[in-house]
């Protein structure tokens, strides 16, 4: 999986406009993408929520995105958001 990392600075930014930024990326490299895993360390909210645990010292999330066909890794500002792309 390849990861992208951003900073953003100068401008607040939101889980929406970071997943927007995402999903864009991932579009530069493949029109069809979907997002598989996020991780929101503000709210402290991740999806696939039934995923608790860490696997190996990862979250669950982040490994089910990996084995669920992702290929972009995009995190925001140490992340602070991050999604896994497919």
């Amino acid at each position: 999986m390849k990861d992208i990392l951003i900073a953003i600075t100068g401008s607040d930014l939101d889980f929406e406009m970071a997943r927007s930024m995402a999903r864009i990326i991932a579009q530069g490299e493949n029109e069809e993408t979907d997002c598989l895993a996020w991780f929101d360390a503000r709210q402290g909210n991740h999806s696939p929520r039934c995923l608790q645990c860490e696997i190996k010292g990862r979250p669950g999330w982040e490994v089910y995105g990996e084995n669920h066909g992702g290929r972009l890794r995009v995190s925001f500002n140490d992340g602070e958001y991050v999604f896994i792309q497919s």
